[in-house]
């Protein structure tokens, strides 16, 4: 069987591929084959740097001994340039390299090590940083200074080939160096911006999963409320009208169950419209109109259960606190006809004060041992804790099970009092 893919991993996939490319075709080629480029550039830099290398350095030298000075040169510039193989691993050896190729140039006359100072410049630069560039090519430039002007005025060389000799490796070390911090600078940038966009993609996936979670818990809850409560006015209601011999009061308990079923069913086409519609927009459900407590208690009193209502006070409460009310009051008045169905009073009472909302739902037919994990009552505690409220559903002394719920009346009053209180004094 096919795996199916989801669109958040296609997505992912073209997103990363959509790098941007590497304008040219030498430059992609180069890009792609580092370790040939380094024997290319190694090749190339020996061959400008042996030819000055064979050059007759003083004609009074012996033969003999010029040709074991020209060896010994041709192999130092050899091992010297050999060291661009490492230029990306180890960057200060190429540059180490060239310092000694030119410290041995000033006392020989030979220019050979130019070529290298400059790639090595470069690479330092580029592979290492620019603060290490610049740290590296100062010193080189105050060691070629100091001992060019050293050997010039003890007369070991001449005035001009010294100052010839010590400025070549200046000039190029700096052109290397402002070149390879350039590029280098550029590099490490657009290294920082895509390692960020792949972190901002990941993040942008953690989000999403983080906000599917939530969602999926929001749609059981409002399942689970629907479900519940209108389940249980429908069986009440169903047993009353079977167990009744009265025709009339059968018919409104039928007419009553047929009007819960409808107003549920309604509910859940609202919810599954939305969830089923494939070009619906990737954001969470809108919040669902609220459930007023006067019609659960309403539905309540027609399946037979002796429920009242008590309201006190009057506040204005957002809509995201009229419905955690709403919900709170439903499922409260569900478990106490499910649990309770011997109850002599199902109160509930609402007490509005200018900053927070108290509901107290309390019966007097609790009887056995009642769980306290269930869906309903995790969900109850999701809700309230949305509003940053708090919930209490505990028994009481006489068989009664109280549902105490105490919300704020706007997230503005919710936000104070959340807040840390100052010590007095």
């Amino acid at each position: 069987m096919s795996r199916t893919r989801s669109r958040s991993d296609s997505i992912r996939e073209d997103e990363e591929l959509r790098l941007p490319r590497a304008p040219g075709l030498f430059r992609r080629y180069w890009a792609r084959h580092p370790l040939f480029a380094d024997i290319l550039l190694t090749l190339l830099c020996l061959l400008l740097s042996l030819a000055p290398a064979g050059r007759v350095v003083d004609e009074t030298v012996p033969e003999s001994t010029h040709i074991a000075i020209n060896i010994a040169t041709v192999a130092m510039v050899v091992v010297a340039c050999s060291s661009l193989l490492w230029r990306r691993r180890a960057p200060l050896a190429p540059f180490v390299a060239a310092v000694i190729l030119g410290t041995a140039g000033l006392f020989t006359g030979l220019s050979s090590g130019m070529i290298l100072l400059l790639a090595a410049s470069y690479g330092l630069a580029v592979y290492r940083s620019s603060r290490a560039a610049w740290t590296c090519y100062g010193i080189g430039a105050v060691w070629f200074l100091l001992l060019s002007g050293l050997l010039m005025l003890t007369g070991a060389i001449v005035m001009q080939n010294g100052l010839d000799t010590a400025l070549s490796y200046i000039v190029l070390g700096l052109i290397g160096t402002l070149i390879g911090v350039n590029v280098g600078g550029r590099k490490r940038y657009l290294s920082a911006v895509i390692d960020r966009s792949r972190q901002l993609l990941v993040e942008r996936d953690q989000q999403a999963q983080l906000a599917a979670a939530s969602e999926r818990a929001r749609i059981a809850r409002e399942m689970h409320d629907i479900v519940s409560h209108s389940l249980t006015v429908i069986v009440a209601l169903s047993e009353g009208a079977a167990a009744t011999h009265d025709h009339e009061q059968a018919r409104r308990a039928a007419a009553h169950t047929a009007d819960t079923a409808r107003a549920a069913l309604t509910e859940m086409r609202s919810m599954l419209g939305v969830l089923r519609d494939d070009d619906a927009s990737p954001l969470p459900l809108a919040p669902m109109k609220p459930v007023p407590p006067r019609d659960t208690v309403e539905a309540a009193q027609r399946a037979g259960y002796p429920a009242t209502l008590t309201v006190a006070g009057h506040a204005e409460v957002s809509p995201a606190v009229a419905h955690a009310i709403g919900r709170i009051v439903q499922e409260g008045v569900t478990n106490a006809m499910r649990h309770a169905p011997t109850a002599s009073a199902i109160s509930v009472r609402l007490d509005y004060a200018p900053e927070s909302v108290t509901i107290d739902i309390v019966n007097d037919g609790a009887s056995g041992v009642i769980g306290t994990e269930g869906f309903g009552l995790r969900g109850l505690a999701e809700r309230a804790a949305h509003v940053h409220g708090s919930i209490d559903s505990v028994p009481s002394d006489g068989g009664r099970w109280v549902l105490h719920a105490v919300l704020p009346t706007t997230a503005a009053a919710a936000a104070t009092q959340n807040e840390p209180k100052e010590d007095a004094g």
